[in-house]
């Protein structure tokens, strides 16, 4: 199986093994559109299930608790006051989490009470804290303030980096892919979303960004020289080096998702509601998203927007001549204006195309 999976990588990297991914960026950016729709219609039917940072509100926090029921906490609640609907977690095995609107200092009492003989637990064991609306709204700002500038900086450091604007425009469109996905995921489950999970999202809005720009260098390192040939364009070296790629990315997503996983796994059936499990659903899906985007979203969405270059352009158009040229038994260097000798481009790769040993550095002579 390993030496399957290793010779299949080998043979991506070649070109003896070829997806054509970038050819069929249509039907990726349909699905990709698609899911953004259906995950925008979720965040509206649905909306976020906003932690208490952000609404603000009261916060109960019963421990020594032999029960996970949440009715009992739900009909506490709404003795003290009917309108309210309480939003009851369990954390961990021995303690529930129940968070309200904001209470009046009475009417705080009278829950705690409550809760307690709801539970057969002391009043001690009935912690409160309270939220304002201002810090929640603060912490709110701050939160969409840092994505904002989060992004921002992503897209001046990949212009300067890969001297294209274009490239960082295909990385933040991707980067929103894997937002607003990510995002549809929460309201879907309904799981709440907290700081942690802000925490998450920057984190894999990061981890995105490093596996396209992994991509991208090996788009850049396979068009170097573009115009210097006139057998593959650039969609077609772009998609070798999406293949050349794609296992590692596999490997490195498999080896991240792993440990994340199984944080995920704790924070959401052994420990209940918590920081764990509000950061390991942002990473797990992020991480996942944010690989598929890496290989069949951001080249794709590169390439078509760098296919709109002059230059580009003109090199696709001279490359479709050479080829009917060739085809048609005519000289391809009439059509280009420049000696095409045959074999010259040999030592180009090709996609689909096996190199075998000449992809291999020359050993040098003794």
């Amino acid at each position: 199986m390993a030496r399957r999976f290793s010779q299949w990588g080998n043979d991506l990297y070649t070109g003896a093994r070829s997806y054509d991914v970038v050819g069929k960026r249509r039907t990726f950016f349909l699905l990709a559109l698609a899911t953004i729709l259906i995950s925008v219609a979720i965040l509206g039917i649905r909306g976020l299930n906003l932690g208490i940072e952000f609404r603000g509100g009261s916060q109960f926090t019963l421990t020594n608790v032999d029960t996970s029921d949440q009715t009992s906490a739900v009909d506490a609640v709404t003795s003290v006051s009917p309108s309210e609907v309480a939003r009851v977690a369990n954390v961990g095995t021995n303690a529930l989490r129940v968070q309200t609107s904001e209470l009046t200092d009475i009417e705080v009492q009278e829950v705690r009470q409550a809760l307690a003989d709801a539970y057969g637990v002391t009043a001690d064991d009935v912690a409160s804290s309270y939220v304002g609306p201002t810090w929640g709204q603060d912490v709110s700002t701050k939160a969409f303030t840092g994505i904002a500038v989060f992004l921002v900086l992503v897209m001046l450091v990949m212009s300067l980096y890969f001297r294209a604007w274009r490239s960082a425009a295909a990385t933040i469109l991707a980067l929103f892919h894997d937002l607003i996905i990510t995002l549809g995921v929460y309201a879907l489950v309904g799981w709440e979303v907290s700081p942690a999970t802000i925490i998450g999202l920057l984190t894999i809005l990061a981890y995105s960004i490093y596996d396209t720009v992994v991509v991208f260098d090996k788009v850049r390192e396979n068009t170097d020289n573009l115009n210097g040939q006139y057998l593959a364009t650039y969609a077609e070296r772009a998609n070798l080096a999406v293949n050349q790629t794609m296992v590692r990315s596999i490997n490195t997503s498999v080896v991240a998702l792993l440990p994340v996983a199984s944080i995920l796994f704790i924070g959401a059936f052994l420990l209940g509601a918590g920081t764990l499990r509000d950061i390991s659903l942002a990473l797990f899906v992020g991480m996942g998203i944010g690989t598929y985007s890496s290989i069949f979203l951001a080249t794709p969405i590169q390439v078509a927007l760098r296919e709109r270059e002059p230059a580009i352009r003109e090199h696709n158009e001279q490359v479709a001549a050479v080829r009917e040229a060739r085809a048609t038994g005519a000289d391809p260097s009439q059509v280009v204006g420049v000696s095409l000798t045959q074999g010259a481009d040999e030592k180009n790769i090709v996609p689909g195309v096996r190199l075998a040993n000449r992809a291999q550095p020359k050993k040098r002579k003794r």
